[in-house]
């Protein structure tokens, strides 16, 4: 606390940086969440659990699963999927409700806007908390798939610095698309939208499976690209698809960053 008070004392002297208001707000959020750590059990679990019933439960009955000309056991197919669900859950959480709460009911960015902090600091601060509890979730979800040996690759080191971008994307859209809610029931629109994102984003098989035109359409959303992305990752078969995974999840979670800026200026300022 000591530490964010000097910070702080610093801060209204000068302008801060954009890395040290990210800090600031880094440090924030964690003293308001380490007494309520088991909050982030709840994301992870999740997951964990879909992978155990689904995975090793069908992976009973599928003995033998096609990917991408290689014969890889089914659990092995649907743990990358369930890595980026996962990845996707932590940053939605924290990007969705809690930025929400935080705008609407307890006006803490109206507090932060007294100092020198400006609203695009806030924007990258409440973002780069979002990467940190996705990315917290992919870890330890990796680490069960380590221990259950689904993972048959060295490029899967690369796998929590992907489940970043997922984090970055859904974190980035998804708190613009908050600053546009007007109360607690327009969060309907989130699990509509995040419960097909879910179940068509080729995670309990692929994406072959869908006619033409609804496999079209599931390319282009971005937890397809994520499972893309770390599937490749985790099975060490990989293609151009990550590198387009790679500049999707950046372009939409920079745009949406951009966004979130502009309308916490609309909101917070005028």
């Amino acid at each position: 606390m000591a530490l964010l008070t000097t910070s702080v004392g610093r801060a209204a002297a000068s302008p801060v940086s954009a890395g040290e208001a990210a800090g600031l707000l880094l440090y924030r959020n964690y003293l308001a969440y380490r007494r309520a750590w088991y909050i982030f059990v709840t994301g992870f679990l999740e997951p964990v659990l879909y992978l155990f019933s689904i995975g090793i439960g069908v992976g009973q009955l599928v003995t033998d699963f096609e990917f991408h000309g290689q014969s890889i056991p089914y659990a092995e197919f649907v743990a990358p999927g369930m890595l980026a669900a996962s990845a996707m859950n932590g940053a939605l959480l924290d990007s969705t409700f809690n930025f929400f709460f935080k705008l609407k009911y307890n006006k803490l960015f109206d507090q932060m806007l007294a100092t020198p902090l400006t609203t695009m600091d806030i924007a990258r601060g409440e973002l780069a908390w979002s990467l940190l509890r996705g990315g917290v979730y992919s870890a330890g979800f990796l680490l069960v798939m380590l221990a259950m040996g689904l993972v048959s690759s060295w490029w899967a080191v690369l796998v929590v610095p992907a489940t970043l971008l997922i984090g970055l994307a859904f974190g980035g859209i998804c708190m613009a698309l908050t600053t546009f809610m007007r109360s607690w029931q327009d969060f309907e629109f989130i699990t509509l939208a995040s419960m097909p994102l879910f179940l068509f984003s080729a995670t309990f098989f692929p994406v072959t499976a869908y006619p033409p035109a609804v496999r079209w359409v599931v390319e282009v959303t971005p937890l397809y690209r994520g499972v893309v992305l770390c599937r490749e990752l985790t099975t060490g078969v990989l293609t151009w698809g990550s590198a387009f995974s790679v500049l999707y999840l950046v372009a939409m979670g920079l745009i949406g960053l951009r966004v979130v800026g502009r309308r916490l200026d609309r909101l917070l300022l005028t």
